[in-house]
């Protein structure tokens, strides 16, 4: 290593001055030039990190500069400056001199100073063989800023570009690297050994406790025979986890390739704790306290099955809420049950409501498969059956209803409790025929959610925006269960205004629910500390006897929020006032809960 005390112009990164010792990181030549790449030996330094910690002794210190010749040739190596001189005096003495084990007097100055040479360009740039289409990056070519990363991500490319095709041993075979002073060029011609291309072999399996060993294979699905493929493997790993059983998964290739190129492999799982207890709760000034709790097992039958029993009481308290409801549901789910990626659900339940505008006692029960498509898009399919005693301004009246559950799922959002970016849909449909008054029908449904962030990488302001969409297609509004009508109103639709308070208004002054809805919000968040955040909403409703969204009558509130940021989500707390609407009574409403309102 050339030490040499730098001349000339030089860019000061940083002077510091801990523990009694001063340090000064210099970088030779134009600074405008080397500003990246000075932030990047500075933070490539342990130098610099041990200087800047307390109690660091000059052993420490001593240490620290030895290994810097070697991490900051590396970062200059990275960037493709070739040939650079790095000197690391330590109270004027070049660290590479002084022994680690010396005197323990403190260290008074430390100067590390780095003189670039000029930056080597590809001269020739070649990697062969490659599979067709393989996209090389597009830094590697002659002419180009040359550097070890960029040869480390083309071999990178070339390599997974093979191992896609099936070949998994695929590997860098030869690299000829010339470096010409002279005219400041770099040759590299990389050669691949693609190997064999290879089958599943033997599926192993460890770890397993409680789950059976033969039903996390099946999840995985790596059939033995079929051709290696790496994005099959991951999407393996991914379905274990999807499936909450266990704390960790592993896919792990054998090291050897075994008999008629096959490729044995093994899953490793870390099973959870089976069990699970977990409760919620949300306060609505209108709607009063609304609390539940669940209990959960993950591995019901030893095949990553989960059965969830939830109890939900909602408006409590409530100033406008009706009186209390109460709900008791149970939810199974048997992974991977008809194929790898589709499960079985069964959900069921009794509820028992009473609202503003009517009261509703309800069984019910739906079964069906679930299909993961992605970990974006899921969608699912089943057969349901409700029965219903339902008392409103139409009547009391019971209802047995037989339906097709149709629904699917496509969630784009960074982080589902407090999204910044992406976008999220969920439709469903559900055709149904009544065995005693409904008839035949279908209820339609869509909730659609958008997310934008701003402000750099930070992202403190975010805009959010937000579709409800609801139709009941088929029959009159007195051949429909009160709790499948839609209403507007309350956190979950138009803040500000009293919860159900938009419905269908009836000749006599009653109302009831509509057959159709549509609701809007918006909200403009901005971040104000690390922690903490306000928010600006405005909310709208319509809800009409008919199912086509026309006619009816709407109403919107706005408001003001804050966000207190937990850990496992925002706490949510936003107070509402009403802006239009038939009922518009000049009054407040206070929201309380965990994540944000959508």
């Amino acid at each position: 290593m050339k030490h040499v005390l730098a001349t000339g112009l030089a860019l000061l990164i940083s002077t510091a001055a801990t523990n009694a010792a001063n340090l000064t990181f210099r970088i030779a030549g134009d600074a405008e030039t080397f500003s990246d790449l000075g932030e990047q030996l500075q933070a490539a330094s342990l130098t610099a990190s041990a200087i800047g910690e307390e109690d660091t002794t000059r052993r420490e210190i001593v240490a620290a500069a030895q290994a810097d010749y070697a991490r900051l040739l590396a970062v200059l190596f990275e960037a493709g400056y070739f040939g650079s001189e790095i000197s690391i005096r330590i109270d004027g003495t070049e660290a590479a001199e002084l022994p680690t084990i010396g005197a323990g007097n403190p260290v008074g100055e430390v100067a590390i100073e780095v003189r670039p040479n000029a930056r080597f360009m590809f001269g020739r740039a070649t990697i062969a063989p490659v599979p067709p289409e393989t996209e090389i990056p597009d830094g590697f070519a002659p002419g180009e800023p040359a550097g070890t990363e960029i040869i480390r991500d083309t071999v990178e490319a070339g390599v997974d570009a093979w191992r896609g095709e099936g070949h998994a041993k695929a590997e860098l075979a030869e690299q000829r690297i010339t470096a010409n002073h002279a005219t400041d060029r770099l040759d590299a011609e990389l050669r691949l050994a693609p190997g064999p291309r290879l089958r599943y072999g033997p599926i192993a399996v460890e770890g397993a406790e409680d789950v059976r060993a033969r039903h996390i294979a099946r999840i995985a699905d790596l059939r033995e025979g079929r051709v290696f493929d790496p994005d099959e493997v991951q999407t393996s790993a991914s379905r274990l986890q999807r499936t909450g059983t266990f704390d960790s998964v592993s896919i792990r290739e054998a090291e050897g390739i075994g008999p008629n190129n096959t490729l044995p492999m093994t899953i490793t799982v870390a099973e959870r704790l089976p069990r699970r207890f977990g409760f919620g709760a949300e306060l609505s000034s209108d709607e009063g306290i609304s609390t539940s709790a669940y209990w959960l097992h993950r591995n019901l039958t030893g095949y990553a099955d989960s059965l969830r029993l939830e109890a939900s009481v909602d408006g409590i308290g409530g100033t406008v809420s009706g009186g209390t409801d109460y709900g008791l549901t149970f939810g199974y789910l048997r992974p991977s049950t008809f194929n790898a990626e589709t499960d079985l659900y069964v959900n069921g339940g009794v509820e028992s409501l009473d609202e503003p505008n009517f009261s509703s006692d309800r069984v019910f029960i739906d079964a069906g498969a679930r299909r993961i498509v992605s970990d974006a898009f899921e969608y699912s399919y089943g057969l349901g059956y409700e029965y219903s005693e339902t008392d409103d301004a139409l009547g009391t009246r019971s209802f047995s209803i037989f339906s097709l559950p149709l629904a699917a799922q496509y969630d784009r959002r960074d982080v589902a409790l407090d999204p910044v970016d992406g976008y999220y849909a969920e439709l469903g449909l559900r055709p149904f025929y009544g065995a005693n008054r409904a008839g035949p029908g279908a209820v339609f449904t869509g909730d659609l959610r958008g997310y934008k962030g701003f402000g750099g990488e930070e992202r403190q302001t975010v805009l959010a925006g937000r579709l409800q969409l609801g139709s009941v297609i088929g029959p009159d509004l007195e051949d429909v269960p009160a709790s499948t009508l839609f209403f507007s109103g309350g956190g979950g639709t138009v803040r500000g205004q009293d919860y159900q308070s938009l419905g269908v208004e009836l000749d006599d002054g009653d109302t009831v629910g509509g057959l159709s809805f549509v609701g809007l919000s918006a909200e403009i968040r901005q971040d104000v500390t690390e922690n903490i955040g306000i928010v600006g909403f405005a909310d709208f409703g319509l809800v009409s006897p008919d199912a086509d969204f026309t006619g009816g009558d709407s109403h919107s509130g706005a408001g003001l929020g804050v966000r207190y940021n937990t850990g496992i989500g925002p706490l949510r707390v936003d107070l509402g006032f009403p802006v239009s609407g038939p009922e518009d009574d000049g009054g407040v409403g206070i929201y309380i809960g965990i994540g944000q309102a959508f």
